[in-house]
């Protein structure tokens, strides 16, 4: 099994990076480990994507990451998989409130590789077996400050996370056919911008974890 780990920069797996590098745990598996840096951003990550696929089909693309949360059931640290996610901020903001690409219709709701406006993971089996909790995700290209615009995406999109990449990801793996997953561990919560308040070590400490386990499960 070919398996494709990609994040948007180095610090979110290098733990992962190196117990891959120092333990023989994986060496009993027939799996091949590669790696991709995509970069922040949706441009970046479908970029990096579609330069990989260029060259090699994985049999599973698996991206890892941390993520701002919007509900306080999630606690900073939690490590969750994303069944869902939806480009957020593709629309516009008229006098009576924001409007998607989809409530202007210049995008079908249905039309591949969206399933009533989101990019719906298929890939069940793998969700399963992370045995995490599923979530729905936004990806947006500004993260969100607003409490308004948080309460908007929780009630629109029925979003739990957020985070910059993720869309990307559900859209190119979608319309390619290629089996994936997307995990997120919290690292602060959205609006919160005082990073002292934030736990971006544990979060990734969580993630790496569960990114271990998931890849030793192939």
């Amino acid at each position: 099994m070919n398996c494709l780990v990609l994040s948007s920069t180095i610090f979110e797996i290098k733990p992962f990076i190196e117990y891959c590098r120092n333990s023989n745990k994986l060496d009993h598996l027939d799996l091949q480990l590669e790696f991709v840096i995509g970069g922040v951003g949706q441009v970046n990550t479908t970029y990096a994507l579609m330069k990989y696929l260029q060259m090699k089909r994985p049999d599973v693309v698996v991206m890892a990451g941390i993520a701002g949360s919007f509900t306080s059931k999630l606690q900073l640290g939690d490590v969750v998989v994303v069944k869902d996610e939806v480009m957020a901020d593709l629309g516009v903001q008229e006098k009576d409130g924001y409007k998607d690409v989809f409530d202007l219709n210049l995008i079908a709701s249905n039309q591949s590789p969206f399933s009533k406006k989101k990019l719906v993971n298929p890939s069940s089996e793998y969700l399963k077996r992370t045995k995490l909790k599923k979530v729905s995700g936004v990806t947006v290209n500004q993260v969100t400050s607003s409490k308004k615009t948080a309460e908007l995406y929780q009630l629109k999109y029925k979003a739990a996370i957020e985070s910059m990449e993720g869309a990307a990801l559900h859209f190119v793996c979608i319309k390619e056919n290629i089996p994936f997953l997307q995990i997120r561990s919290i690292s602060n919560y959205v609006g919160e911008r005082n990073k002292k308040k934030w736990k971006v070590k544990e979060a990734v400490e969580q993630l790496n974890i569960e990114l271990t386990r998931f890849v030793e499960s192939l």
